[in-house]
Formats: structure tokens, C-alpha cells, sequence
């Protein structure tokens, strides 16, 4: 019998040391050597070092109270998030927050309060700096008709699946670059070049669609304030 279960306890150990030892020092090793920011939560950080959040997790910049938008005008709002206020992550464990999707149906009628409450909050955020959202009838003539009828991204009002996206489409990214203009007293030229930066193509080429990460894009623009602030 011992014959028998001294290869196999052999075999065991070492096997267990090359898997559960060697195997993953050595891919934490490489990891840390070629992709260091990926392996650690590509964190992200402000102007003083701080660490604000991960790349790859969504942050509430956003709101759906109207009353609380105007204060929210300066920056790119995100994907709604059923985590709310802010998603679970290891820089806020003491939150006692988590991650999950809204799990709302099409026709569940609180998706539509929720909608509706996201458009009152950006219309709000709007109005803060002067800009009005109009919608223009068919057939409409005289000033009605040289209004620009603007549709809101869906992604600007609905959550996304896992409720910690971290990107919004180009299209979100443009629907809000004249309010951060007014806002922040740039050129919209000057903010769209900020959002083309930070705008991530497909997966090679081919996989998925072109994103825009949020928090990369409000670190971008606070940098930039930061840099023409007088000192």
C-alpha cells in the first residue's frame, strides 16, 4: 500500500507547490514587471497623488435630481447606476454599497421615472449655464424651425447592465460638451478635443463599439484647470 501512496502523495505535493505556488508568484510577477497599472486596478489619481477611483469601475458624476444638477454642470455625467450614490470598490469598502444592474424591464413603469428623471436633471444642468433643450415639430417655420430639435443618448438615461459602466458613447460625450463649455469657460473645440482623447476605438478594430471613459475625461479636464489657474 505504501508503494502505492508514496508516488501519489509525491505527485501531490508537487504538484501543489508548482500550481498553488510557483504558477502564481510567477504570473504575479510578470504581471507587476509589464502591466503594472492593469494588474493593480488601473487606479487612477488627481492632481495631488490621490487615488480617486479604477478605470474600469463607473463613478456617480451624474444625478437624477434636478435640484442637484446645477452644481454638476462642470462635469461628464455617466451611465446611471443602480449601486448609487457611489459603486462598491476597494477604495470604499466602508460604503456598504454594491454592484448590481437595475434589472428594470421595458415595461416596468419606474424605467420611465427614472428616464424621465435623468432628462429633468440634464435639462437642469442646462439651464445652469444658459442652454435650453427645444424639440421642433414637423413642418415647424419661422424661429421654431432654426431651433436644433437635440436627441439625448440613451446611455445619458438608462443604466447599463452591470450598473458599473465605466464609459458612455461618443455620442453622450457630444450631447454634453457645450453645457462643460459654458461651464468650465472653454471653447467647445477645446472640450471635444479633451473628449477625443479619452475616446477608446473598437477592440481591434472590429469588437464592440467607440466608448469614452468618464473619469479619465473629468481627471483630463480638472487637470487642465488646474494648469491654466493662476498661481
Amino acid at each position: 500500500m505504501l508503494t502505492q501512496l508514496r508516488p501519489a502523495l509525491v505527485l501531490f505535493t508537487i504538484l501543489s507547490v508548482i500550481t498553488g505556488v510557483i504558477y502564481p508568484l510567477a504570473i504575479t510577477g510578470i504581471a507587476q514587471v509589464a502591466f503594472q497599472g492593469k494588474a493593480n486596478g488601473s487606479i487612477l489619481a488627481d492632481t495631488a497623488g490621490k487615488p480617486i477611483g479604477s478605470a474600469l469601475v463607473g463613478q456617480e458624476f451624474g444625478t437624477s435630481d434636478p435640484a442637484a444638477a446645477p452644481a454638476l454642470a462642470k462635469w461628464f455625467w455617466g451611465r446611471p447606476s443602480a449601486t448609487g450614490p457611489v459603486p462598491c470598490t476597494a477604495l470604499n469598502l466602508d460604503k456598504a454599497t454594491g454592484s448590481s444592474g437595475s434589472n428594470l424591464g421595458p415595461t416596468n413603469p419606474a424605467l420611465l421615472d427614472n428616464i424621465k428623471a435623468r432628462l429633468a436633471a440634464l435639462d437642469a444642468a442646462d439651464a445652469s449655464v444658459g442652454i435650453s433643450r427645444t424639440s421642433t415639430a414637423p413642418g415647424a417655420t419661422g424661429s421654431a424651425a432654426a431651433r436644433r430639435a437635440t436627441a439625448v443618448p440613451i446611455d445619458l438615461v438608462t443604466a447599463s447592465a452591470s450598473g458599473l459602466d465605466p464609459h458612455i458613447s461618443p455620442a453622450a460625450a457630444e450631447y454634453q460638451v457645450p453645457r462643460i463649455a459654458k461651464a468650465r469657460r472653454m471653447t467647445e473645440d477645446a472640450v471635444r478635443d479633451l473628449v477625443r482623447r479619452h475616446t477608446h476605438s473598437r477592440t481591434l478594430g472590429v469588437l464592440g463599439e467607440p466608448v469614452v471613459n468618464v473619469l479619465t475625461l473629468n481627471l483630463a479636464l480638472e487637470q487642465r484647470a488646474a494648469s491654466e489657474s493662476p498661481r
